[in-house]
């Protein structure tokens, strides 16, 4: 498996070696971490060298669109990433990610991209592409975007053992993706599921697409299994503070700490993030589906018990 892992990560650095991405390095510990609530990240408070709590990155997103602000062109990381409370079968609090980036690029054109990749580490397999409205109604006879919240509720009622959960539209359509729609994805090879709710847009552009506003934004289903999150990026520094503060504010109401703004990166992206496509790729995960593993701890040196 080390070899395994080996092999791959030289494949991947030969790709980009090959279409001129730059190879980066940014910092894993920062005075910023993410906002969106359902993301925690590690918090180191003590240490000589603090005045403020530092925060393990859970992506070195933020980090790298100061990078392409201030002209870096195209870029890529293999990074480790770290998530707290994400440890099993498919998670492990500390993992390898890979991100890049494409200037000019929208979303549509960086799938392409991706499954070139993708195709190249795992070899010939089937690709097809979703809308996640026309994936809804064609599983499950349901229009996501218009369907009322209590009829999405009781969906996943009738399909699921669900208890007490109570929550708003977008955990019923999480719930809905993650147990109905995503086993069906099995056995279709790559997966491409585009152009999500605006609520679930995160860092993504909005569009009204067909009388719906839609969050530009792609996951990647291998074989069933989630592998890649990709963005149109939004480029809007007023908007970008907008929806941080949204998420502190849903962090208040679900008694969570709220999360320091990411000035660094907003005063980058006043200053000018050019238009562009960003994708973050588990290579934990694409190792499991290259050596045909079933448990992400399969493919560590030491899983999360034994590090």
């Amino acid at each position: 498996m080390l070899r395994a892992r080996a092999t791959l990560l030289g494949r991947i650095r030969h790709f980009f070696a090959e279409r001129d991405v730059l190879e980066v390095e940014t910092p894993l510990l920062c005075s910023a971490g993410v906002t969106d609530p359902a993301i925690e990240p590690f918090v180191v408070e003590q240490g000589a060298s603090l005045v403020a709590a530092r925060f393990l990155q859970s992506s070195p997103e933020y980090a790298m669109k100061r990078l392409l602000a201030a002209g870096s062109g195209p870029i890529y990381q293999l990074a480790r990433a770290f998530r707290d409370g994400e440890a099993g079968g498919r998670h492990n609090p500390e993992f390898s990610l890979l991100e890049w980036y494409q200037p000019g690029y929208d979303h549509h054109r960086l799938m392409g991209e991706v499954a070139e990749l993708v195709l190249a580490c795992l070899g010939d397999k089937p690709v097809q592409h979703y809308s996640y409205r026309a994936l809804f109604q064609q599983e499950l006879g349901i229009d996501p975007f218009v369907a009322e919240p209590a009829a999405l509720e009781a969906r996943a009622r009738e399909e699921l053992d669900v208890g007490s959960v109570s929550g708003d539209r977008d955990l019923w359509l999480d719930l809905l993706m993650s147990h109905l729609i995503e086993p069906v994805l099995v056995g279709r090879g790559l997966c491409f599921v585009y152009d999500y709710p605006a609520t679930q847009a995160a860092l993504a552009r909005v569009d009204t697409v067909d009388d719906v506003l839609v969050g530009h934004r792609f996951e990647l289903y291998v074989d069933g299994l989630e592998l890649a999150n990709g963005y149109w990026e939004l480029t809007d520094a007023q908007e970008q503070r907008r929806r941080f503060v949204e998420d502190n504010r849903r962090r208040r109401q679900r008694g969570m700490a709220e999360r320091p703004l990411d000035e660094q990166l907003l005063a980058a992206m006043s200053a000018g993030l050019p238009a562009c496509a960003g994708v973050a790729l588990g290579v934990d995960r694409l190792l499991m589906l290259r050596a045909g593993c079933s448990d992400i701890r399969q493919t560590l040196a030491f899983d999360w018990a034994r590090s």
